[in-house]
């Protein structure tokens, strides 16, 4: 009885040890849990080189690991990648993703950038239950999705090159490059005439900049002649003007006023000047005909009448 009852008395202790490590380890489990946070990442590039338990860096600081990687059928353009990083990572709004790859092994990593400070975090749902983390073309992955036009325009350029060092081609590069020499020779031949030729132009340049500075001169005299002679007689002009232009008006007033005078004068008072001018008429020639009278009889010519002739009685 004491050896059953010694066993019954190990089992129970073992079996408390065990309930006591299975409730360490719930416990321990959830810590774990409450201790990480989990995001979603969808690529739209190739996600080679990346697997479970891949690293994930945050600035090239580990904070988490790859927990999933799955096809969407919905969209198989794109790859859900789910990450679990700590807790205390600040992802926030601004923070993208990229694949980078880990020497020349072939391995992949996400690296987490681009937080903003101040900048809220990012904790809305997406559409698998977890907060979606923007993604941005990495180096590697930008060569990677270039590498096929890349490969285009490199294939294009070769035929171009091909098409244009044919033979005839060839032949007129070769000539041109001949002209060329040809030309560098005759230079070097006139190298004293064009040292000759550039001292000339120097030469030149210098008179006509003097040339230049002389019409400045030039020009500022003549300004001077203008501001001390020019204007002054053209304010003496402009006053001149405008004296003469009042003096019209003054005489076209006087003219106005005068027009009723005028008007008397010309209607009454010249027919009576014309009519003495009649009459002094008529008198200078009465006064002629009396001064012919007296030249000829005397004062008895005009005071008496005419001489009667001599009386002859008839036989």
């Amino acid at each position: 009885m004491e050896t059953r009852s010694n066993h019954v008395l190990v089992g129970g202790v073992v079996l408390a040890l065990l309930v006591a490590l299975l409730v360490f380890i719930v416990w321990l489990a959830g810590f774990n849990v409450a201790s990480i946070q989990r995001y979603d990442i969808f690529f739209k590039t190739s996600v080679d080189g990346l697997a479970k338990g891949s690293p994930v860096n945050f600035s090239g600081v580990p904070v988490g690991k790859i927990e999933e990687i799955k096809l969407m059928p919905d969209s198989p353009e794109f790859v859900r990648v789910r990450i679990a990083v700590d807790q205390d990572t600040p992802i926030l709004q601004g923070t993208t993703a990229t694949i980078a790859g880990i020497g020349f092994t072939g391995v992949s990593q996400i690296n987490l950038d681009g937080a903003v400070k101040g900048a809220p975090p990012i904790t809305e749902p997406g559409p698998y239950g977890k907060p979606v983390i923007p993604t941005k073309p990495g180096a590697l992955g930008e060569l990677l999705n270039s590498a096929p036009e890349l490969l285009n325009r490199i294939s294009t350029l070769t035929e171009r090159l091909t098409e244009l060092l044919n033979d005839r081609n060839q032949k007129s590069i070769s000539g041109i490059l001949a002209h060329v020499d040809k030309l560098s020779g005759d230079l070097a031949d006139r190298g004293p005439e064009i040292a000759a030729a550039i001292v000339q132009l120097k030469t030149t340049m210098e008179q006509a900049g003097n040339a230049a500075e002389r019409v400045g001169q030039l020009a500022e005299t003549t300004n001077g002649v203008m501001a001390e002679d020019v204007k002054p007689a053209m304010a003496n002009l402009n006053k001149a003007t405008t004296a003469a232009q009042h003096t019209l008006e003054t005489l076209d007033a006087t003219i106005t006023d005068a027009r009723p005078g005028i008007k008397a004068f010309s209607t009454q008072t010249v027919p009576q000047i014309n009519q003495l001018a009649r009459n002094l008429a008529e008198m200078s020639e009465a006064l002629g005909a009396i001064s012919n009278k007296l030249d000829r009889g005397g004062a008895g010519a005009v005071l008496g009448g005419s001489k009667l002739p001599d009386y002859k009685p008839r036989n």
